[in-house]
């Protein structure tokens, strides 16, 4: 920490040169149904309307699909997830919440109609999905599992802006000390060409990347021991998708660049080719052991996120512990289920998921939810679901 502080003192004026470097993180039991078989009516209760001043205001029958929503595994999802928020409004319904039935789906309908307000939130957005993996890992080199899963370096310093300018309060970068000049941190292509002499694991290449880009998940020893991968870090460097260049580069058809295909490839072509591809995304991400538990992981907002129901939201436009209604349909990749419409809260974030009408859909744990996630790309429409007063 001393070697922190003093480098610190030495870099105010590049502190505004590297405000641009951002930091993305990102991670079954099988999701709920698309569309839910319908469910009886419950009884009307009124809906007070917003006032003028709120023009995006609409009724929950303006929802598309909220009659054959499951709301009672919506209304758990909810009681799960909402104590993260620090809106006061939330806060008391999240308290009424708590205190509600969740085995009646009417009564559990009725508290969200009762409740909130939906509100349509910007024009139309992106959908994608993601989930925590399991791999096979060693804990010795060989020529299979040849990656090493790093642990987080000590060089690695994250910065504060904020105590060098006030506008920039709340804004960090990532980089390392040399001499007395802050720099970034290398990027990927770097940090593969420096052995490490003390991994947590191997891996095969491909597997720890989209290790990565999950930002955790489980690994599976040969003796049948199991621990998790957690995020513990990266490097700062922005997170690029690879699809669109082998897309472009004709390595994969246009409407099967799934999670699935692109890791059949690098599989197929480990080595000198796969690794070209996967340097083409420069942001690494470093992780720490702990024991699996058996829990699905948790988001960056402190809880464990509910397959299906959670999803990696902006934190610069949303909130955590926010509540919304998804409306994604046109899927853009072969083999995808044709919509995702259903109630989820906001409880994780990820450096790829920027701007107002974009989340990441948490999945689950295992293969099938991985073989789910990568084929969401779906036209979003998004609603908040906002607490009356």
């Amino acid at each position: 920490m001393t070697r922190v502080r003093t480098a610190s003192t030495a870099i105010a004026p590049l502190a505004l040169a590297v405000l641009l470097l951002s930091a993305c993180a990102s991670v079954v039991t099988p999701p709920p149904p698309i569309e839910p078989p319908g469910l009886p009516p419950p009884k009307t209760i009124p809906t007070p309307p917003l006032t003028p001043s709120s023009p995006s205001a609409l009724s929950f029958q303006d929802l598309p699909g909220w009659t054959r929503e499951d709301h009672a595994a919506a209304l758990k999802a909810f009681q799960a997830g909402c104590g993260v928020s620090k809106d006061p409004a939330m806060s008391r319904v999240c308290g009424l919440a708590r205190a509600a039935d969740t085995s009646d789906p009417a009564a559990a309908r009725a508290f969200f109609e009762t409740n909130f307000q939906p509100q349509s939130v910007g024009d139309e957005g992106l959908l994608t999905a993601y989930f925590a993996p399991q791999y096979q890992a060693r804990m010795s080199r060989n020529a299979e599992f040849s990656a090493p899963v790093r642990r987080l370096p000590d060089d690695l310093v994250v910065l504060d802006l904020g105590p060098f300018e006030p506008a920039l309060i709340g804004k960090k970068v990532t980089g390392h000390v040399e001499g007395k000049t802050f720099v970034p941190y290398p990027d990927r292509a770097e940090i593969e060409a420096v052995p490490t002499d003390k991994p947590l694991a191997w891996m095969r290449p491909e597997e720890l990347f989209f290790l990565q880009i999950q930002g955790s998940g489980v690994l599976v020893l040969p003796d049948g021991r199991r621990v998790k991968a957690v995020f513990a870090g990266t490097n700062g460097r922005p997170f690029v998708g690879v699809a669109s260049p082998m897309r472009d580069k004709g390595l994969l058809p246009d409407n099967n660049t799934s999670g699935d295909a692109i890791r059949t490839w690098l599989a197929e072509h480990r080595g000198p080719e796969a690794d070209a591809i996967m340097r083409l995304n420069p942001r690494y991400v470093f992780f720490k052991m702990a024991e699996d538990d058996g829990k699905e992981p948790v988001g960056s907002a402190g809880v464990s996120l509910p397959p299906g129901r959670a999803i990696a939201i902006d934190p610069s436009r949303h909130a955590y512990g926010a509540l919304y209604w998804l409306d994604a349909s046109a899927p853009a990749l072969a083999g995808a289920f044709p919509a995702y419409r259903r109630l989820a809260v906001a409880l994780d974030t990820g450096g790829a998921i920027k701007g107002e009408v974009r989340a990441d859909l948490y999945m689950g744990t295992g293969p099938e939810a991985g073989a789910e996630a990568g084929r969401v790309r779906h036209v979003l429409r998004l609603y908040r679901l906002v607490p009356k007063p």
